[in-house]
């Protein structure tokens, strides 16, 4: 038997659901992953800041860091463009000037999902299969908030956890 619902906050869930995406789009899943945890993270630093978590850094800071540095560039996925290089592994989402490794995306989306894993990426992935790659690029935000966890509003919710509901995700690649 299946898990239909499982106990989980955002964070894993996008990471999980923009790994799918890029997937479909064509990256290889250690690629894949790497992208989908640079989605997760700055989404989540933008609500942050949005709530007043994170405070606004400097514009000498934020002017340092916009710089490009060796062979950067931007990759969009779920509609945030994420900054990205190519290694001698393949192609890796950049956080804080370092590549962000496929092997720690995997083992922290185990650690949030637990067994639930497999049943949550194949539903994932036959939803992302029901789209073409450019319907993909479109919507992939807008199906996430069509599944995604309902968690309280405002700080109150920011790290809370709710259902992930597996036949919602489901049922959205039915109706496609």
């Amino acid at each position: 038997m299946t898990e239909r619902r499982i106990l989980i906050n955002r964070a894993p869930v996008l990471t999980l659901w923009a790994t799918t995406v890029a997937e479909r789009l064509g990256f290889d899943q250690n690629e894949a992953l790497s992208l989908g945890k640079a989605v997760a993270g700055l989404t989540a630093q933008s609500k942050g800041r949005r709530l007043g978590i994170y405070k606004p850094v400097p514009q000498e800071v934020k002017k340092a860091r916009a710089r490009k540095r060796g062979e950067e560039f931007l990759i969009e996925i779920c509609g945030r463009q994420v900054p990205a290089i190519n290694t001698t592994e393949g192609v890796r989402a950049v956080t804080k000037n370092q590549p962000i490794e496929a092997k720690s995306v995997e083992r922290y989306l185990e650690s949030k999902f637990g067994e639930s894993l497999g049943t949550a990426r194949a539903a994932m992935r036959d939803l992302a299969k029901a789209f073409r790659p450019e319907q993909l690029v479109t919507n992939a935000f807008r199906l996430y908030e069509e599944f995604r966890p309902a968690i309280p509003e405002g700080v109150t919710g920011w790290g809370a956890k709710g259902n992930l509901d597996i036949d919602r995700i489901r049922s959205l690649a039915l109706e496609k």
